[in-house]
C-alpha cells in the first residue's frame, strides 16, 4: 500500500468537497475553487472531516498514481484554506521589478523592460528596500499554478554561476564557479 496514498486528509472548516459520479473532484474554500480529475481506478470520498484516497484494484499502473493524486488533493485542500506565498529576489545591479495590478514589469539587464501579464488567479508585490536585493511576492490558492509563474519569471534571467546574478527564490543557494585566472606568461 503507498505509505502517502493511504495517509487521510484533514478537511479544515469551511472547505468544501464534492466528488462527481465521473469522479471530478470539486474542492471549494475561502480563498477560491479548484477542480481535479481522478483516475476510475482510484476512489475518493468523504468520511466525517477527512477525505480518504483508495485504490480500486492492484494493477501497476494504479497503484503508482494513488499517492499521486493524494498528493494533488491535499495541495487543493491546503490551498483553498491556506494558500501558497512564493518569495523571489533579484540579484544584480540595477535589476528592479514594479508590479500594477496583474502586470508585472522587470528590469533586468537588457536594453528594454520585460512586461509579464499574471494570471487572475495569482496576485503579485514587490518591495525594493535600500540596501537590500529586490524581492518579488507571489501568492495564489493553486500551487501548480504559483510554480509555473515562478519558474516563468525565473527563466527571464537565471542565476549564472559567475556571478550569481539573475532571479533566484528566496533562499536558494547559487554555487559559485572560479572565473579564468590570469596566466604568467
Amino acid at each position: 500500500m503507498s505509505r502517502i496514498g493511504k495517509l487521510p486528509i484533514s478537511l479544515p472548516a469551511g472547505v468544501q468537497i464534492t466528488v462527481s459520479d465521473a469522479n471530478l473532484v470539486s474542492v471549494k474554500g475561502k480563498l477560491g475553487e479548484l477542480k481535479q480529475q481522478v483516475d476510475p481506478n482510484i476512489a475518493v470520498r468523504v468520511e466525517g472531516t477527512s477525505l480518504l484516497v483508495e485504490r480500486k484494484n492492484e494493477t501497476q499502473d494504479t497503484r503508482s498514481k494513488h499517492g499521486l493524486y493524494r498528493s494533488l488533493l491535499a495541495n487543493m485542500v491546503k490551498g483553498v484554506s491556506e494558500g501558497y506565498t512564493v518569495v523571489q529576489e533579484l540579484v544584480g545591479v540595477g535589476y528592479k521589478a514594479t508590479a500594477t495590478g496583474n502586470l508585472l514589469e522587470l528590469a533586468l539587464g537588457y536594453s528594454h523592460s520585460i512586461f509579464f501579464e499574471l494570471p487572475p488567479e495569482v496576485s503579485v508585490e514587490t518591495a525594493a528596500e535600500r540596501g537590500k536585493n529586490p524581492t518579488i511576492t507571489l501568492k495564489s490558492y493553486d500551487k501548480q499554478l504559483i510554480g509555473q509563474v515562478a519558474a516563468k519569471i525565473r527563466s527571464m534571467r537565471k542565476p549564472e554561476p559567475y556571478k550569481g546574478k539573475g532571479i533566484r527564490f528566496m533562499g536558494e543557494v547559487v554555487k559559485k564557479k572560479a572565473g579564468k585566472s590570469a596566466s604568467d606568461k
